[in-house]
């Protein structure tokens, strides 16, 4: 009786380490698998990670060229606007210098016009009209 419950008791103790073996395989085949899967989920995401970088990489560089040619065309506004102010400020004095030409241009015309009107006045019309003229203190004497 007591062999008969010895070899159960091993029978017993056999079945239950067979199903704890089988049970430890499941186990380690499920952590293999878990693991696998957790790799494979961050595989995935450290890739896209890359691309994104990749991406933004690629941004950066056209960004850059752009910023640099925005530069350059700022650069060139900026010539040309200061050119064009130097060309305002000149025509400033070219007008100012007309004026002043203008202005002496009338001055000498109204003293020809004097000068003139004087001479027809005058009986004598020569030269002794002139020096009438300019004796008796009329407007060319104060010029």
């Amino acid at each position: 009786m007591l062999s008969s419950l010895v070899k159960k008791h091993s029978e017993e103790q056999q079945k239950l380490r067979e199903i704890q073996e089988m049970k430890r395989k499941e186990a380690i085949q499920a952590a293999t698998e878990l693991t696998k899967n957790l790799v494979d989920h961050l595989n995935v995401g450290v890739a896209q990670a890359y691309l994104n970088e990749k991406k933004l990489d690629s941004e950066m560089r056209t960004l850059t060229q752009n910023a640099q040619q925005f530069s350059r065309q700022t650069g060139q506004w900026l010539s040309l606007v200061d050119n064009f102010n130097t060309a305002l400020k000149e025509l400033g004095h070219v007008q100012s210098w007309a004026k002043a030409i203008e202005s002496d241009v009338k001055t000498i015309t109204t003293s020809l016009e004097y000068v003139y009107a004087t001479k027809q006045e005058s009986p004598e019309g020569g030269a002794a009209g002139m020096s009438s003229s300019t004796s008796s203190g009329g407007p060319a004497a104060g010029q």
